[in-house]
């Protein structure tokens, strides 16, 4: 077998690939030192301690202590009596209600246009055929219809949720964490 620098030079010309040189240059970038992999925003080499070097025996660094004075504790809770807590809360039960005020009317608005539509289809096809304009007959707006009704239905939802729900449900959901995290013991990421 030829050493792969070889294959990298092209020292012979014969039937070696695509496949072949990728294979070389993994080699070449698994034999070159550790690089600490700052391009990454997701490795952190000394938090995890990848990156140290095989056997540099070093010694575990000491605990920091916290510049923050601790709070007194308040007795452990669990994180289910967390939630059960926000989801009694007022700000919970408002979103809530924000939500169904919305959703229910309009669900039931929808669902009563399309049934109408396939009932109308199949009850009195003289009438969805009748025409309108040219070949477009009435069947043909109405199917229109349903999909404007249904991208009209959605950009309403969005709009409904930015403006009157997604601040409360932000802040109900830092609250949970923030208790969440007291529950786990002061654990912080």
């Amino acid at each position: 077998m030829q050493p792969s620098n070889d294959r990298l030079r092209g020292a012979e010309g014969g039937s070696e690939n695509a496949v072949d040189h990728r294979g070389a240059a993994d080699l070449r970038c698994a034999e070159a030192p550790e690089s600490p992999g700052y391009d990454d925003p997701w490795y952190d080499a000394l938090a995890s301690g990848w990156g140290e070097p095989a056997g540099a025996g070093a010694p575990e660094p000491a605990a920091v202590p916290s510049m923050r004075p601790e709070p007194p504790q308040a007795p452990p809770r669990a994180a289910a009596d967390v939630y059960l807590e926000v989801q009694r809360s007022a700000a919970f039960q408002e979103v809530r209600s924000r939500y169904r005020r919305f959703v229910v009317p309009a669900v039931a608005a929808f669902l009563v246009w399309y049934l109408a539509y396939v009932v109308t289809a199949t009850t009195a096809p003289a009438l969805m055929a009748r025409p309108v304009v040219g070949s477009v007959n009435v069947a043909m707006l109405a199917g229109l219809g349903q999909f404007l009704t249904t991208f009209l239905l959605t950009w309403a939802y969005a709009r409904h949720a930015r403006l009157r729900r997604d601040r409360a449900a932000l802040e109900l959901r830092w609250d949970t964490q923030e208790l969440t995290r007291g529950a786990r013991g002061g654990v912080s990421s």
